[in-house]
């Protein structure tokens, strides 16, 4: 038993503990999202010097088979390969570098495919390559030495697209997002998907880096076999502050924070315009969750909105966005960045700065908080609308729809949500309606004529749930419907009815 407390814990020599191979599958299961993961890898490539960053999507007729990313960037030797393919591998990081912790390659990749292949040529030396498979890495961190001729050919059809003395390649195979099975246009609606999200995500994580005339970022799916391009984009940049006039012309305003342990950090304050309808404001989701707080480590955004513990967000601070360059001093730990950059975690001591920060005429941040709420509720006013409360949608509507929702409605936060549920109905009926437990029930048998044939999910049918929820509010909020309310509801019944069996009878011919 200890007789007094001892500040320092006395030791009796060391023992190496090497990590467990399954280590492996615990460094692969952070929680990367596809397009999180792969902005990861495009940061590699501007580490590099890379001019130009191509993601192919390769298929083999309907299926999709890998995912490659290509740079010209400076290239790797063997020994900056094995360093680069090594688990915390430190790579000589500078400060500007957007690489930290020597872990997104294989985290990042890892997350997402079982095994990645990375090809690399510097202009003095032959291509060289390493693969991580899973279940290699799994057995003792094995990795393997590809094959030098292959590591040359795959280097050579690459060749102008776009490596032309150097670059690097990093090939995904076995990658968990893909589909199972692409026919029925499964592949076709997952590209079209995934390529959407992927370019607004590159886009608005990287927009400083895309404004520039000697970075770009193309996005193309082609067939293996026959070498056919489907088609290719170029990642345009998203600017989160790129409107045209501010919504108060004494913004955007510099305010300054004075943190003991960092310094001083400038606070760039913005009012959105309101009632904008600019990709820039509206294409990243609900607009509520984009206010705030937009971190910047060298110029590449790693967190796109939040409050980080100073306040709620809320809809009338939807028009404030604050841009904030983080001090390059990982040791003071008032910003902590995620491994994933994804995100920052703001100390208290950051929170307390921002109660006395100004800007150069006086005014407090939480003045700027309040001309942006000004803002926001004077152009309610001069629009002269007033919306009705409606219930919170719930489970059964698209998150894209509901995020709109949130942002255009005011929202009966206590009451429950409206949810969606397919069941079997009466032929003659559409929908049915519970109102104790907040359910709109859909006629499982006009499903597939609302899908056009496609396989149903849970929040399929976005266009009719999304009409539904509109037309149904009255009749969840009242505790009784009266006769026109219900008479309305069987015109909907009748007509809803009639447009599902046309539908049907289109399929069928």
């Amino acid at each position: 038993m200890v007789s007094e407390w001892q500040f320092e814990v006395p030791t009796a020599g060391s023992k190496r503990l090497p990590p467990d191979g399954r280590y492996m599958e615990a460094l692969s299961s952070q929680g990367y999202g596809f397009e999180v993961a792969i902005a990861d890898l495009v940061d590699n490539s501007i580490d590099a010097g890379a001019q130009n960053v191509v993601i192919h999507f390769l298929r083999d007729g309907n299926e999709l088979v890998s995912l490659v990313i290509v740079d010209d960037g400076k290239g790797m030797d063997e020994d900056e390969l094995d360093v680069a393919m090594t688990i915390g591998g430190r790579r000589g990081y500078d400060g500007k570098a957007l690489g930290m912790f020597g872990t997104g390659l294989k985290s990042a990749s890892l997350s997402h495919a079982n095994s990645v292949t990375v090809v690399s040529r510097t202009k003095r030396t032959r291509p060289a390559g390493r693969r991580w498979l899973m279940e290699h890495a799994k057995r003792g961190f094995e990795c393997d030495i590809i094959d030098p001729t292959y590591a040359q050919d795959f280097v050579d059809f690459y060749q102008g697209c776009p490596i032309l003395f150097q670059g690097t390649i990093v090939r995904w195979d076995g990658v968990k997002d893909f589909p199972q099975h692409g026919g029925g246009g499964q592949t076709d609606r997952y590209l079209h998907r995934t390529v959407n999200k992927l370019g607004l995500h590159l886009g608005l994580h990287l927009h400083r880096f895309l404004a520039r005339d000697d970075f770009h970022i193309t996005i193309s799916v082609q067939d293996v076999r026959t070498g056919v391009e489907y088609a290719n984009y170029g990642v345009e940049s998203l600017d989160p502050f790129g409107y045209p006039v501010p919504g108060d012309p004494t913004y955007p305003s510099d305010f300054t924070a004075h943190i003991p342990a960092v310094g001083t950090v400038t606070l760039n304050a913005h009012v959105w315009p309101p009632h904008s309808s600019l990709d820039e404001y509206k294409a990243f989701g609900a607009v509520v969750e984009r206010e705030g707080f937009y971190f910047y480590r060298n110029d590449r955004l790693v967190q796109a909105g939040g409050w980080n513990n100073f306040r709620q967000p809320e809809q009338h601070l939807a028009l404030a966005r604050v841009a904030v360059s983080l001090p390059n001093d990982p040791d003071a730990m008032v910003f902590r960045l995620t491994v994933k950059k994804d995100g920052v975690q703001a100390s208290p001591e950051f929170a307390r700065a921002l109660e006395t920060a100004e800007d150069g005429k006086g005014r407090t941040f939480t003045e700027y908080l309040a001309d942006a709420e000004r803002v926001y509720r004077e152009a309610r006013k001069r629009a002269g609308v007033t919306r009705k409360p409606a219930l919170p949608p719930g489970r059964g509507i698209d998150p894209q729809v509901r995020h709109v929702i949130e942002d255009e409605l005011p929202l009966l936060a206590q009451d429950e949500p409206l949810q969606f549920r397919w069941q079997k109905l009466p032929n003659d009926r559409f929908f049915e309606i519970d109102q104790e437990a907040r359910l709109l029930l859909l006629n499982q048998h006009y499903r597939a004529a609302l899908l056009g044939g496609r396989s149903g999910s849970l929040n399929d049918a976005p266009m009719v749930k999304s009409l539904m929820y509109l037309l149904m509010q009255d009749a969840f909020q009242r505790e009784r419907m009266g006769s026109r309310l219900k008479d309305n509801i069987e015109l909907w019944q009748a007509v809803l009815v009639a447009a599902a069996r046309a539908e049907l009878d289109r399929m069928a011919d």
